[in-house]
């Protein structure tokens, strides 16, 4: 495989580990290294090498899954060029579109083997994934509209301080999960939610002390490779048919609002009262 700076890939028989670097490590790198980016272009080799049959994706550190950069970050000068480059924006909005489409699309299963937090794009990857195995302590949700208020396990505040519409998947696949005002509070308020509570929502399919994460991982592993790699690539081709129509119907709109609401950022600054849709000049 080709070489990846936000991600490593490990083979052992049939079976691609995928460890994600944590984001706001991967953006320090200089030039950064973007997983919205890399993410897609692993899936899509794995996807054509048939000797790999199960892929797992997890953090390369214990503790995180994938989290959000510090709501400091989102100060930086480095952010900021960031979220300003609309040539940036482009590769990280397609990077997203393919990532969705070819974790729906790819034949092989995937597992999310949550090895810690989970915050904004790793959770996106979680709900992509087809089966989910958590530590039932690891947090997972959604940072979009967190306003700066959503906190890792660890007490860390992560995320942007402003709001913007969920892009980067979440906004098309989290509605799968749950009911239409069960996904909007998901949606609208960030809540912190751990592993064990999705679980409990029928979510997750396991959730497990970190002391059984490896051991349930590799069970649901080895069950998968007892059985026909044909049947399971048309069941989950045939499942995923309604994630398919999911991601058309809305993926392309979530991204699209999401960098209409960084310009606007952009334009009107970051104090802008989030609360008033009337223009700055116009009150009093």
């Amino acid at each position: 495989m080709k070489p990846y700076r936000a991600l490593s890939v490990a083979v052992d028989g049939q079976v691609a580990t995928i460890r994600m670097l944590p984001l706001q490590q991967a953006f320090q790198l200089d030039p950064p290294a973007d997983l919205h980016v890399e993410m897609p272009d692993a899936l899509e080799e794995l996807r054509t090498d048939h000797s790999i049959r199960v892929i797992v994706i997890t953090g390369a550190h214990d503790d995180e899954f994938l989290v959000t950069p510090p709501v400091e970050y989102y100060t930086t000068p480095r952010a900021e060029a960031r979220l300003a480059d609309p040539y940036g924006a482009w590769h990280v909005g397609l990077g997203v579109v393919r990532c969705c489409q070819v974790m729906t699309e790819i034949e092989k299963p995937i597992i999310a083997k949550v090895n810690g937090d989970a915050i904004g794009l790793g959770q996106s990857l979680v709900f992509l994934s087809d089966l989910i195995v958590a530590r039932e302590d690891a947090i997972i949700s959604d940072v979009h509209l967190g306003m700066g208020e959503v906190t890792t396990s660890a007490g860390q505040r992560v995320g942007l301080p402003f709001g913007v519409v969920p892009g980067d998947g979440a906004g098309a696949v989290a509605p799968l999960f749950m009911t239409p005002t069960q996904a909007k509070e998901h949606l609208m308020l960030s809540p912190s939610r751990t592993a064990a509570e999705l679980a409990a929502a029928r979510i997750v399919n396991r959730a497990v002390p970190r002391a059984d994460l490896d051991a349930v991982t590799d069970d649901f592993v080895a069950r998968l490779l007892a059985r026909s790699a044909f049947a399971l690539a048309w069941t989950k081709r045939i499942v995923n048919r309604r994630v398919a129509d999911q991601l058309n119907l809305t993926l392309d709109a979530s991204i699209a609002y999401e960098q209409l609401g960084l310009a606007q950022i952009r334009q009107l600054g970051h104090d802008n009262d989030p609360r008033s849709l009337t223009r700055p000049e116009s009150q009093e």
